[in-house]
């Protein structure tokens, strides 16, 4: 037994060394190839062994590129889908949970279903909507004939228009409808004890008290877990920004990378600017993983019932 078990420890470890070589391999490449001036990629492709040129080529970034207000409208995307997708989840699953609401299973089945409708397949939809919030209500007007109704007595039909497209809301809005926040705290939710809001209430907290002062103290490594998640999920989303984004100043820094490799055919891309991009692009994303990465292992870990 003792020499099966050592046996499977070596081929273990194999596989371990293995996958770390699989997953830092690239990371190398990107960092070498960031290192090494255009000419030398022309006459010697692909760097193998570091250069010299790191931060002159991170300065072209900054200087010959749309990255740095890209990686803010990432950054805002980001933020802004984690911060709202947090609030809205966290509210849903406290009204599943802890009130007696008819038909929560329904409900809860049906935001769990968004789950398996990504952005990538309503993307044509979404589009549609983002180019007129107003128009759901449009149609509703013309299929029940208000629409007829009201040209009849005013002269002319509604036809509300507002574009959210190339803005920022437009950019959020959509990422933001998925279940999965809300199937996060709803399992975080079961593990606590069912008294407890029972007892709040004998103690003279309301609802909003029990939200505030209990639920969401307690709720902070799921807070954390979710954010750190939806955050990175903002960060790289891409065709709905490319799609949602009209103009460099408004695309996100993973549209803007893709942007970077030239269309004119036979023309060699700038990979020493495109690498160093990169690597200045995933420096927010993987400095929020080394901070909260405690909170994000808790935060899954507690979640489990």
């Amino acid at each position: 037994m003792i020499e099966n078990a050592r046996s499977l420890n070596i081929a273990a470890s194999f596989i371990l060394i293995a996958g770390i070589a699989y997953i830092l391999g690239p990371l190398y490449l990107t960092l070498s190839t960031a290192s090494q001036s255009y000419e030398f990629i022309l006459r010697n492709g692909l760097a193998w062994l570091p250069g010299d040129q790191l931060f002159s080529n991170m300065a072209r970034v900054f200087a010959e590129t749309h990255i740095p207000i890209q990686m803010l409208n990432s950054l805002a995307v980001a933020f802004g889908d984690a911060l709202a997708t947090c609030i809205l989840s966290f509210l849903s699953a406290y009204a599943i949970v802890y009130f007696r609401v008819r038909w929560a299973g329904a409900a809860f089945a049906l935001i769990l279903a968004t789950i398996m409708l990504p952005i990538e397949i309503r993307v044509i939809t979404t589009y549609q909507v983002a180019s007129n919030v107003f128009s759901p209500l449009n149609a509703l007007l013309d299929v029940t004939g208000l629409n007829e109704l009201i040209a009849a007595y005013f002269g002319a039909p509604v036809k509300l228009e507002w574009s959210v497209l190339n803005t920022h809301l437009g950019l959020i809005a959509p990422l933001v409808a998925h279940g999965t926040g809300t199937f996060l705290f709803r399992q975080f939710f079961l593990t606590l004890p069912k008294d407890l809001f029972k007892a709040a209430r004998m103690d003279g907290a309301g609802p909003i008290r029990f939200l505030l002062d209990i639920l969401l103290p307690l709720s902070r490594p799921s807070f954390a877990a979710l954010f750190v998640l939806t955050f990175l999920s903002g960060w790289t989303q891409y065709l709905w920004p490319l799609v949602a984004a009209s103009t460099s100043d408004m695309q996100t820094a993973v549209v803007g990378l893709a942007r970077l490799v030239p269309d004119a055919e036979g023309e060699v891309p700038d990979f020493p600017m495109i690498m160093a991009a990169t690597i200045i692009v995933s420096i927010i994303p993987l400095a929020m993983i080394a901070l909260l990465q405690r909170y994000l292992v808790q935060g899954l870990v507690l979640t489990e019932k």
